[in-house]
Parts: C-alpha cells; sequence; structure tokens
C-alpha cells in the first residue's frame, strides 16, 4: 500500500457484501466496485458536513471525468469491507479522489482514483470549486 502524505484528507467507512452485488463465484461483480466508491466520497464529503446535496444546492454539479480502478484480490459475498477514501491535494476545477478497499483482514483488494469535474448547473460549463468547500479542506492542507 503507497505510504500516506502528511497533507490530505482521509476518511474510512465501512460496507458489507450484498448477495446481489456477487456472481456466481460469489464474487463482487466488478462494476459494483463504482458503486463502492461513491459511497466512499459521498460519505467522505459527508464527514466534513458537506454532502453533496450542498455541493448541489450551492448550484454546483460533479460529473465523473475518469475512474481507474486496479483489481488486487475479489471482495466476496458478506464480507466486511472498509472503503478509504483519500483527498490528496487541494481541488480547483477538478477533484481527485483515491481509494482502497479492504476485507477485515486488511488485505488490499482493490486501489481507484476518480477525478470528478465542478460544473456550473446553469451553464454547464465547468467552473471552480465552491470557496465553502475549500474552506472546509483547507485545515487539511498545510
Amino acid at each position: 500500500m503507497p505510504g500516506y502524505l502528511a497533507d490530505m484528507f482521509t476518511h474510512a467507512t465501512q460496507l458489507r457484501v450484498r448477495y446481489g452485488e456477487t456472481d456466481q463465484m460469489g464474487y463482487v461483480y466488478y462494476g459494483d466496485y463504482a458503486e463502492y466508491f461513491e459511497v466512499g466520497r459521498v460519505e467522505a464529503l459527508r464527514s466534513l458536513g458537506f454532502p453533496y446535496k450542498r455541493i448541489e444546492e450551492e448550484g454546483v454539479m460533479l460529473p465523473v471525468h475518469d475512474l481507474h480502478v486496479k483489481y488486487h484480490q475479489p471482495a466476496r459475498y458478506d464480507d466486511l469491507l472498509t472503503l478509504r477514501t483519500h483527498i490528496e491535494a487541494m481541488p480547483s476545477v477538478r477533484i481527485v479522489f483515491r481509494h482502497e478497499l479492504l476485507n477485515e483482514a486488511g488485505t488490499l483488494l482493490s486501489e481507484a482514483s476518480i477525478t470528478l469535474v465542478f460544473v456550473d448547473r446553469s451553464t454547464m460549463r465547468p467552473c471552480r470549486v465552491p470557496r465553502s468547500l475549500v474552506d472546509v479542506l483547507a485545515p487539511y492542507f498545510g
């Protein structure tokens, strides 16, 4: 697992693998990982007192620009997973989330990097990160 940077925001949340998220082998279907990572992003921002709903109420949307996933080992039915979500740099027009998904034994199952773009809801054009989000992230970036 990569080393941790001193200046970044990190949040962890737990998920239980449900039967409907698995294939015939009992492994989590690869497409479901994107939903897990979304839970990580939403809960990380919520932990800052900045839920997605607030971003949208401020007139900003956050579409996904790109998603990169590396699968190391499968998650299995009924596993209790820990999802670590990191913001390693202060956002500007984009925000990058890095995710690490681990099982109960602490084994790294997958890693992802997801870039979202701040878009003005009225013009649908890229815009700067809302100042209010910068303010809540500022203490994590020296």
